[in-house]
């Protein structure tokens, strides 16, 4: 993986990250004990230093450091001290280190997590009434490991957690192994595609995994569970047991303790749990607790006609699999992360209001997820895209038309404030409303100006070309640019369009055809 420099400081979240230091992988062991909602974790950080440093920072809210050590190339560098202070787990070494030399920092730390108050309200680590919600957007990730959280910094990222026997911890990518160890059971999950950290991801409740039909229609529905799915090829390498993989479960005639992960290899193959080839479309599954099950598949069903008609106009899903996590807890808004969102059991209504939910979430997937804001003013790169898939669902869903959908939103703007500048909002209003309408507004503009196969093309391949790495406002203006051009348009045709609708507080007319 390259070494991309973080954006930094990031006027936005101006205490979060850190110039000294870049993290290609995570490794997080952690026990959770729900009860009194505490953690014991050790992290292992795979990095770069990226100038000549002794003292590395971290970002580490409200939890202790029992133990940091490091080493470079094989080499042990001793650590002087450590000490966590006002959100940081300040580490310093007692040689200097050159810019470019490889360092790994292991942190053993525990604690009560504590949810981080700021503009946005309350965010990261978030106590349920059974069970544990993580919404690290956009710097809550501090909250449950040490980490340089911004999202300029991506990383892939391996999980281990163990927890009360019952509860399945739910985290981003793979799960690739199981095992229980008395009253507790662990679980390891993989992601392996690379993630900002505000996108990586812990939910734990009563949950079985759910497959979502590739072709679902109205009550015509699957309910294989994962652990269905792989049942015989589980009985194959797991002689003695039922196949079946969930909380609770141990292989027969054992003591529980047997590492399931050797076997991560035979289960997933190379890319998803069923081993699914390349021209296949990507597994989408529910983690919902059974009481919730029947309603997460009615109202929740459609995601795979959703991610059809999104890969058609972005390109593939760019990870192994998509998980909707469903909590029996109510939200106020639905949560993405890195391959998965999660839901509140009153987003299970089945209207349009959420169904339009169901598909901005799953859209961040391509933007947000894979194609990540280099930092934060550049939001409307996240909001903006999903709220236009939203418009391209509700067409192709029969919710409406672009435009009808697009000038429903320019007629509710129109009779809001204009103080606002998209490419630029400030930290108060970086996850405005407006953000989310202007920034579609922009794309349905760029459309009309250019066409629908031009668009298509450009937004194919911005996403192509920028897979799994950070983008930024100018990129996109200067990709729309030569696409627009190389397809006959005039120079700088495609940036005029858009600027108004971005660097300008008043609303821009109602985009017409060309």
């Amino acid at each position: 993986m390259s070494v991309e420099t973080p954006v930094l400081p990031d006027p936005y979240i101006p205490g979060s990250g850190t110039p000294d230091f870049t993290v290609g992988h995570y490794d997080l062991q952690l026990e959770v004990k729900l009860a009194a909602n505490r953690i014991a974790g050790k992290a292992r950080l795979e990095g770069t230093v990226l100038r000549p440093a002794k003292r590395i920072e971290l970002d580490l809210h409200e939890l202790s450091v029992s133990k940091v050590t490091a080493a470079s190339e094989g080499r042990t560098v001793k650590v002087a001290k450590s000490a966590v202070r006002r959100g940081r787990l300040v580490v310093d070494l007692a040689t200097r280190l050159d810019a470019g030399a490889p360092l790994t920092l292991e942190v053993t730390y525990a604690g009560v997590p504590k949810m981080l108050n700021g503009p946005w309200g309350e965010i990261g680590w978030e106590e349920l009434d059974d069970g544990v919600l993580v919404a690290g957007q956009p710097n809550g990730a501090a909250t449950w490991f040490p980490c340089v959280d911004h999202p300029s910094v991506k990383s892939t990222y391996h999980f281990t957690v163990a927890t009360d026997a019952g509860y399945l911890p739910v985290c981003n990518g793979l799960p690739t192994g199981h095992r229980r160890r008395s009253s507790r059971e662990e679980w390891t999950w993989e992601l392996r595609d690379p993630a900002p950290t505000y996108l990586v991801t812990l939910q734990i409740g009563r949950y079985q995994l759910v497959a979502v039909p590739e072709h679902p229609t109205g009550r015509h529905r699957s309910t294989v569970s994962f652990r269905q799915r792989v049942q015989g090829l589980v009985q194959d390498l797991l002689p003695g047991t039922d196949g079946q993989w969930r909380p609770g479960h141990a292989p027969e005639g054992g003591d529980g303790q047997e590492d399931q992960s050797r076997y991560e290899g035979e289960i997933h193959g190379e890319r998803a749990p069923a081993g699914l080839a390349e021209n296949e479309p990507a597994p989408v599954f529910l983690a919902v607790s059974p009481a919730l099950q029947d309603r997460a598949l009615e109202a929740l069903g459609r995601q795979t006609e959703m991610m059809a008609c999104f890969s058609w106009h972005f390109g593939p899903y760019p990870f192994d699999r998509y998980t909707a996590v469903v909590t029996d807890d109510v939200l106020e808004i639905p949560l993405e992360a890195a391959s998965l969102s999660i839901f509140g059991a009153n987003h299970l209504t089945g209207s349009w209001a959420a169904e339009r939910l169901v598909a901005h979430e799953l859209a961040h997937q391509w933007f947000g997820n894979a194609l990540t804001l280099r930092r934060w003013q550049d939001i409307w790169l996240h909001e903006g895209f999903a709220c236009y898939s939203e418009w391209l669902w509700g067409a192709e869903s029969g919710h409406g038309t672009m435009t009808s959908l697009a000038r429903t939103a320019w007629r509710g703007l129109a009779l809001k404030a204009k103080d606002l500048v998209v490419a630029d909002p400030g930290p108060e209003l970086m996850f405005d409303d407006r953000i989310y309408k202007r920034g579609a507004l922009t794309l349905f503009a760029l459309n009309r100006a250019v066409g629908d196969e031009v668009f298509t093309d450009l937004i194919r391949s911005w996403v192509a070309e920028h897979r799994h790495s950070s983008v930024d406002t100018g990129m996109f203006l200067d990709h729309a640019d030569r696409q627009a051009e190389a397809a006959g348009h005039p120079a700088g045709h495609a940036r005029a369009v858009m600027r108004p609708w971005l660097c300008e507080p008043a609303l821009p007319a109602f985009p017409t055809s060309r």
